[in-house]
């Protein structure tokens, strides 16, 4: 069985979504700031005439910030039943894998702070982490993000 994934960058390392999940990638746009939002929340933007909140995944995995580059991308993904931009350095392909070449996390790096992660792809040049977007963020903060974009 293959996986069609689509993989991107963040503080140099290779992470990827299932593309089933993916509405759309997007150049960086317009963010505008949300009072009192978590911190990894940059805000919300107008995509399509739709209030669409947006995440930096570099603050929710806990990475250094950076400036963002002419390589930043939204991805826009459904969360739940919502759609949601998540803030990355790059977006570098969509690849189709054998599943035989995913391994399960290591027990070291498996806990509850890193459920998100459900495999790691093994490739020639690199690893790549797969990521479970339905654990990126908690139900409490999926319903927070929702609600940022209703009364924005």
């Amino acid at each position: 069985m293959e996986k069609q994934l689509v993989v991107f960058t963040l503080a140099g390392e290779y992470f990827s979504v299932d593309i089933a999940s993916v509405e759309g990638i997007i150049m960086l746009q317009d963010i505008t700031k949300v009072p009192h939002a978590p911190v990894f929340v940059e805000g919300v933007t107008n995509l399509r005439g739709s209030v669409l909140p947006v995440i930096d995944l570099r603050k929710r995995f806990g990475y250094a910030t950076q400036d963002t580059t002419r390589d930043s991308r939204i991805i826009v993904v459904t969360l739940g039943e919502k759609n949601v931009g998540m803030i990355v350095d790059a977006v570098s392909e969509v690849l189709t894998v054998s599943e035989n070449v995913i391994e399960p996390p290591h027990p070291i790096v498996s806990t509850v702070d890193t459920a998100f992660i459900v495999g790691i792809a093994k490739l020639d040049e690199h690893l790549v982490i797969l990521l479970n977007l339905d654990k990126v963020l908690s139900l409490e903060e999926q319903a927070e993000l929702h609600l940022l974009a209703a009364t924005s």
